[in-house]
């Protein structure tokens, strides 16, 4: 079960619940937030939850039979929201484009894309400086002085950033210079890291894993909130399969379904799923209709000369054909309401 605290709880009454927790043989953990504080408590016996919602400092209490407490909606019926600040917001009612390219290059292609997406009302920019790459002879990206560039271009515009972080060590680094951190399918159940981005206050996109199942997805989301992170965004990005017409195997039923499970928003990256530029507007436009919060896909001015992953990413005219048909999508799901 989930026990919500009052933001102003006592100690001692706090130490009252926990205490009669016990006696019933259920253990508790708490969880702080910028949000929140919480008691998730895990035990096998039927209790009647009033007798633990009547005491003092219980603010809300909710039986959660999911073994993943604090992701699931079936203590939080209402879709989470996140605020990046300036009215940008991701979840909830609010419909999100995410685009860049695979690679941060130079500072002249930072500047050329902030143009092109404020120009296009995209408000955050995606980006990778540090790039885990099959090859260990491939581009792997920029590193830290590159984000620095990256964030100051992007701040001075107003839009947002989103990149990968390989790795514990890299997060202190990077924390001033991000606005999202993300996890990519790699790391998608390195515990270690999942528990550091836990203790931020940073938002973190986590990508399911290359053959992740939707509740090994969850589980790693869990880490994240039980580490006092409750800014968490999941993202389905195609899985592994034994298909080989196409990158990976975009797995469109995973959107309703942790909808249903989860009250995190939920954002789709067709670049990475399909691997195939010409087919990533359709995968889009049925991730929406299928419920998502959001698309993240991949671009650059000249794909054929990108550093990495150009046979996915889009030019800039396919970005605005494709931004504009994002709209209209999500404005005709809504009608539908």
């Amino acid at each position: 079960m989930i026990i919500q605290l009052n933001k102003n709880i006592k100690p001692e009454d706090k130490n009252k619940i926990i205490s009669e927790l016990k006696t019933k043989n259920y253990s508790c953990s708490e969880v702080k937030t910028m949000q929140g504080n919480y008691l998730v408590a895990i035990g096998k016996a039927e209790i009647d939850i009033r007798q633990i919602g009547v005491l003092k400092g219980v603010a809300d209490i909710h039986k959660v039979s999911d073994n993943y407490k604090l992701v699931s909606r079936k203590w939080k019926t209402d879709y989470s929201e996140i605020d990046l600040g300036n009215d940008i917001k991701i979840g909830s009612n609010n419909f999100s484009i995410m685009a860049g390219p695979c690679s941060i290059e130079n500072e002249e292609q930072i500047i050329e894309m902030v143009k092109h997406l404020k120009a296009n009302n995209v408000k955050i920019m995606r980006g990778g400086v540090f790039k885990p790459r099959s090859s260990p002879y491939s581009f792997r990206g920029l590193g830290i002085e590159g984000l620095k560039v990256f964030s100051k271009h992007c701040k001075e515009a107003g839009i947002k950033i989103i990149t990968e972080v390989m790795q514990v060590s890299q997060i202190e680094d990077m924390i001033d210079y991000v606005d999202i951190f993300q996890v990519g399918a790699r790391n998608s159940q390195n515990f270690n890291l999942l528990d550091e981005l836990g203790k931020t206050n940073k938002p973190v996109m986590l990508k399911r894993g290359l053959a992740g199942t939707i509740d090994e997805l969850l589980f790693s989301a869990e880490y994240i909130f039980s580490a006092g992170n409750e800014q968490i965004i999941l993202c389905e990005r195609g899985i592994r399969s034994y298909e080989k017409a196409y990158r990976n195997t975009l797995d469109i039923n995973a959107i309703p379904i942790l909808k249903e499970k989860s009250h995190l928003p939920v954002i789709v990256d067709p670049s990475h799923a399909i691997g195939i530029r010409q087919f990533i507007e359709p995968l889009a436009l049925a991730s929406i209709m299928a419920g998502a919060d959001g698309i993240i896909f991949e671009m650059h001015k000249q794909p054929e000369i990108a550093f990495s992953d150009g046979q996915q990413s889009l030019n800039y005219a396919e970005s605005e054909k494709l931004y504009k048909n994002i709209r209209k999508t999500y404005d005709f799901r809504s009608s539908l309401s």
